[in-house]
Parts: structure tokens; sequence; C-alpha cells
């Protein structure tokens, strides 16, 4: 059975006067290829925007400058690629031997598709023990895992939380969600299943974003036709890995951050009008949101 949550949003707590940046999260980005070097940018700002730490994206050595000129703010390392994208074989070690070097790791925005970066989403997904956020290309490498291993999702080492938009949540699960919200929750929660462990949380992106983790479910009510607009998305996943950074559970992280993101969209939305947004309004707006929850 199905529930809809009636638990409040979760706010983070009132940082201590001796914090320190160690205490408030170290993520990892993971994101980029040739002429997509945006992607994990935005996906980086974001995450420190929500509040982390540190962060690092990790990106192809031919955009690691390129990535490095959107801020001072994060660091960057180069991952090796070859002709058709990221190399596995070359990165899957270095990634892994770094598992305690990073409390959350976020992966797929710009990473592009080649069995190369399929290999290497599998594989992290799979090994890597600390709380990790999936998106974009890291999905599209999920759904062609599963065409080759059905049980590709079941029992990672740590918490999942996924962030599909109905097309990527089709690929991954067979098929489109369906229109109707209780035909979207009666999806995603099926598709939960896959992962007996309950380490899975998936967030369905649209109008009313659905966060399900099998058992409950949360509908979103914040955003604007507006946000329909390249690089939201990668923000939304800097903004979870963000809150997970802080030690929010996987649940909580996911419902506070679809929350966050739909704010800072209505609030540009209002600055700036639905036709004119695009996704860095959203980074500018997300000061706002937070102070506004």
């Amino acid at each position: 059975m199905i529930d809809v949550t009636d638990e409040p949003l979760t706010t983070l707590p009132p940082r201590q006067r001796d914090g320190h940046k160690g205490d408030y999260g170290r993520v990892l980005v993971i994101g980029g290829s040739r002429g997509m070097g945006g992607a994990p940018a935005m996906t980086g700002l974001a995450t420190l925007r929500s509040g982390a730490g540190l962060v690092t994206v990790a990106t192809p050595a031919s955009t690691q400058p390129i990535v490095a000129t959107f801020s001072p703010c994060f660091m960057t390392l180069p991952l090796v690629e070859d002709d058709y994208g990221i190399a596995d074989y070359a990165n899957v070690v270095d990634l892994i031997a770094a598992r305690e070097q990073f409390d959350v790791w976020a992966i797929g925005p710009g990473l592009g598709r080649s069995d190369g970066v399929t290999e290497l989403v599998a594989q992290l997904y799979r090994e890597i023990p600390r709380p990790m956020v999936v998106d974009a290309d890291a999905l599209n490498a999920m759904a062609a895992s599963l065409k080759r291993n059905p049980q590709a999702l079941a029992n990672p080492a740590g918490p999942r939380v996924l962030t599909p938009h109905p097309g990527e949540f089709a690929r991954l699960a067979g098929a489109m969600p369906g229109a109707a919200t209780t035909d979207r929750v009666t999806a995603v929660a099926n598709f939960c299943e896959r992962d007996p462990s309950g380490k899975l949380t998936v967030v369905l992106k649209g109008r009313h974003s659905i966060v399900c983790d099998g058992p409950r479910f949360a509908v979103n009510g914040t955003g604007n036709p507006g946000m329909a607009t390249g690089g939201t998305g990668d923000c939304l996943t800097g903004i979870v890995a963000g809150l997970l950074g802080q030690r929010l559970a996987p649940w909580d992280a996911a419902r506070l951050g679809m929350h966050l993101h739909g704010v800072a969209g209505d609030l540009a939305a209002m600055k700036l009008g639905e036709v004119s947004l695009i996704a860095s309004d959203l980074l500018t707006y997300l000061p706002e949101a937070f102070k506004a929850c």
C-alpha cells in the first residue's frame, strides 16, 4: 500500500557558530562532455548555493578548463577520456578509490552517452557506499544497464536518489508513467520495488512532481512552466546533493530539494516572467527560496 505523506517538510537546523566547511558535506559532481561543460558547472553551483561545504566537479580533461571558469568556489578534477567520451577503464579505479573522500556523489549532468559511461555509472551505482543523486545521462546509462541486467538497481551500496523526467523514467521503467497523478505515483512506487533493500528514492519531475521511496509519496506544489528550459534539472541535482551533504535523509532531501527548486523558479518568474526565465536564474533566487522556507 502506498500512502501520501502528512509529514511536514524538513528544515535545515541553524548552523553552529563554530561550524566549518567539513561539517556541511564534501560533494563530488561527475558530469560533462564535449559541448556540455555547463551542465556539471550548474550542478556544482547549485550544490554550493544549497549549503554544501566543499564541492568538486569531476569532468573530462577537455572540459575541465571550461567548467573551472564558471566559478572559483568549486574545485575540478580531470577524468580520462577517449574518442568516444569518458573512459570507464581508467576512471573507475580512481573514483572508487576516492569513495571515502566525499560524503555525497551526484552523477549524470552532461555526461554524454557511450559504453564507457554506461559501465562507469553501473559500477559507481553498485559500489559507492555514500548517498548518490543520479540524473540525466547517468539515468540513460542505468537504462542501458537494466536492459542487460534487470537486477542492476537491486541493493546498491548506499542510498540513491534518481531524478528522471517522464522520458527518462520511461527508458528506465519500460513505459511512460501516465498523466494522472495516481498513475504516476503507482508507476514510481512499482519502480522503487526493483530495489528490495529500500535504498531507492525517485523524484519524477514535471508538473506536480512526485517524490516516492516505495511505501510513501509526496506531491510537490511549487514551480511553473517557465522552468521548462535546459539546465533546471541540473540545478535540482545540485540542490538535493547539497541537502544530502548536510546529512538530511534521502527522502527529506528529495522533498525539500524539489520544493526549494520550485520556489526559486516561482520567485524568478515573478521578477522576470516565465518566457525569459533561464536555469541560471534559479541559482540567483535560490538564497531567497531558502529564506522563504
